[in-house]
């Protein structure tokens, strides 16, 4: 019985003669272990992209950004993420906590390599390795159901030019999102965040829309 396919999918192989093909995939690629080399790849990233559904059934797609080894594989069937400061919306926290069926797409675009990881997900404020990660709001614990490679075929080469200055880190201070000193948010800010903004100046938003569309280092 496959642990990928369901009867849509194997409508579409059939009508395209892939059926044979799609078996020996998840034969040869489909895992329910981190091994040593996923182990490696993973934990080299630092970024990845998280898929979540909320409660009705709506999904969504979040990039995750941080230094190398922000993910953690922490044995052989569970890695852990930490969830950092963002917009407030907590959409992709919240989903997790209606609905905890994850995807994770670990992708490297200058030496073209994939993984996907498919997993069922918890979210913690109280998660031991919270002491790892500078201000982290959440840990994210996700029980592996299923890993696969696909090829690289597709994935154009990129370069990293720079890594963000905002992600946290223990020997600096974080700066203010930037966003967060346009003058029309400034009434619903936490007032940590409204003292730092107004520490720093508001900004019209077309300030920062620019800075967005430029792509200045500080949008």
């Amino acid at each position: 019985m496959s642990r990928l396919y369901d009867p849509q999918h194997r409508a579409f192989q059939d009508e395209f003669g892939t059926r044979a093909m799609a078996d020996r995939v998840e034969e040869l690629a489909c895992k329910t272990e981190f091994d040593d080399m996923a182990k490696g790849f993973i934990e080299s990233m630092d970024m990845f992209f998280l898929s979540t559904v909320d409660a009705r059934g709506r999904p969504t797609v979040s990039y995750k950004g941080g230094d190398p080894g922000f993910v953690r594989v922490v044995d052989s069937t569970t890695l852990v993420f930490p969830s950092y400061d963002g917009n407030g919306m907590f959409y992709s926290m919240g989903n997790i906590a209606q609905n905890a069926e994850v995807g994770l797409l670990f992708i490297s675009f200058e030496k073209p390599h994939r993984i996907r990881v498919q997993g069922r997900a918890t979210v913690s404020r109280d998660d031991p390795m919270m002491a790892f990660y500078t201000e982290a709001d959440f840990i994210v614990r996700v029980e592996l159901s299923e890993l696969w490679q696909n090829c690289p075929r597709y994935i154009h080469r990129y370069q990293r030019v720079d890594r963000s200055r905002y992600v946290p880190r223990a020997e600096c201070e974080t700066p203010l999102a930037e966003w967060k000193r346009i003058d029309l948010v400034q009434d619903v800010l936490p007032p940590a965040d409204a003292a730092r903004a107004q520490a720093a100046g508001t900004i019209p938003i077309e300030e920062w829309m620019e800075k967005v569309v430029t792509g200045h280092p500080e949008a």
